[in-house]
C-alpha cells in the first residue's frame, strides 16, 4: 500500500475530496490542475509466471476479459501487455526457409493459399484474411488483412520469401484476381475435386478455433483493425515455430 498526499501531476498538496472512486475509496480532486486521484493505492506487480502465463492464453479461443478473470490483471493492464506482444511479433513470420540440403528441394516447392472471412466492429465491415502456406512443411508463409479485391491479393504476393515467389507453384481455388497477380507459369487454378488447397482450408478451422476473433457468431470480435492484424499475426509466428521444432524432430527420429 502505498500513501500520496501531493498530486501526482502538479505536486500540489491542496486538494479537496471528490466522491468515491469504483472499489468504494475516497477520491480527491486537486484544486490547482483539477486531477482526480486517491491517497492510498495499491500497486501490484504482474510476475514473469504470469507474463508467461497471459503470453500462451492470448494464443487461445479466450477473450480479454476471460484472461482478466483467470489471471486476476486489470483490463488496463492487459491491453498494454497485449500491444507489447503484438508489436514485438516479426513480420516475417519466424518462416524457416529452405536449405540446400532440405528435403524439400528434392521436390518442387509447393504452396497453397485462400481467403477467410472475418470482421472488425461490426459484421457489416468484412475484413478478409488471406493466407498463403507451405503444402509440405505447412508453415504460413504470408498473410494480409483487407477486402477482396485484386490489389489485396498483390499484397498477399508480395509477402512470402523470394524464393517461393521465383520458384514455388501456388495452388488456389479459381477465384479471378489471383489469376491476375501470380505468374502463369506459377499458378494452378484448381477445384474442390482436385484436393489441392485442403491443407490451408484445414487451417482456416485451426485458425477459427484457436483465435475468438474470427469466429463467426461471437462476442469477441475486434474493435480495433491494427489488433486484429496484430492477433492473427502474434499466432502465426508461434504457429510456424511449433511447426519448425516438430518438423526437425520428425527429421532427427529414427
Amino acid at each position: 500500500m502505498m500513501i500520496r498526499d501531493d498530486c501526482p501531476r502538479c505536486g500540489s498538496t491542496h486538494h479537496k475530496r471528490n466522491g468515491h472512486i469504483h472499489n468504494g475509496k475516497q477520491n480527491h480532486r486537486c484544486k490547482a490542475c483539477g486531477r482526480q486521484f486517491v491517497l492510498e493505492f495499491g500497486q501490484r506487480r504482474v510476475s514473469a509466471e504470469h507474463r508467461v502465463l497471459i503470453e500462451r492464453l492470448l494464443r487461445e479461443r479466450l477473450s480479454l476479459r476471460g484472461i482478466c478473470r483467470a489471471v486476476g490483471v486489470g483490463m488496463k493492464w492487459l491491453m498494454g501487455f497485449l500491444v507489447e506482444c503484438y508489436e514485438a511479433a516479426p513480420t516475417h513470420l519466424n518462416v524457416q526457409l529452405p536449405q540446400r540440403c532440405d528435403p524439400l528441394l528434392l521436390n518442387p516447392l509447393e504452396a497453397e493459399a485462400d481467403e477467410l472471412c472475418s470482421f472488425v466492429g461490426k459484421k457489416a465491415n468484412k475484413q478478409w484474411l488471406w493466407l498463403a502456406l507451405d503444402a509440405r512443411s505447412r508453415q504460413v508463409l504470408a498473410f494480409h488483412v483487407g477486402d477482396r479485391s485484386r490489389k489485396s491479393a498483390r499484397q498477399l504476393w508480395n509477402q512470402p520469401p523470394a524464393v517461393y515467389r521465383q520458384h514455388a507453384t501456388f495452388y488456389t481455388d479459381a477465384y479471378a484476381p489471383y489469376s491476375g497477380v501470380i505468374p502463369k507459369a506459377q499458378h494452378r487454378a484448381i477445384t474442390k475435386v482436385a484436393r489441392k488447397t485442403n491443407h490451408v482450408e484445414r487451417f482456416n478451422g485451426t485458425l477459427r478455433q484457436r483465435l475468438s476473433r474470427l469466429v463467426r457468431s461471437t462476442l469477441s470480435f475486434s474493435k480495433n483493425l491494427t489488433h486484429h492484424i496484430g492477433a492473427i499475426r502474434y499466432f502465426l509466428c508461434h504457429y510456424n515455430l511449433t511447426r519448425t521444432t516438430r518438423c526437425r524432430a520428425q527429421s532427427i527420429s529414427p
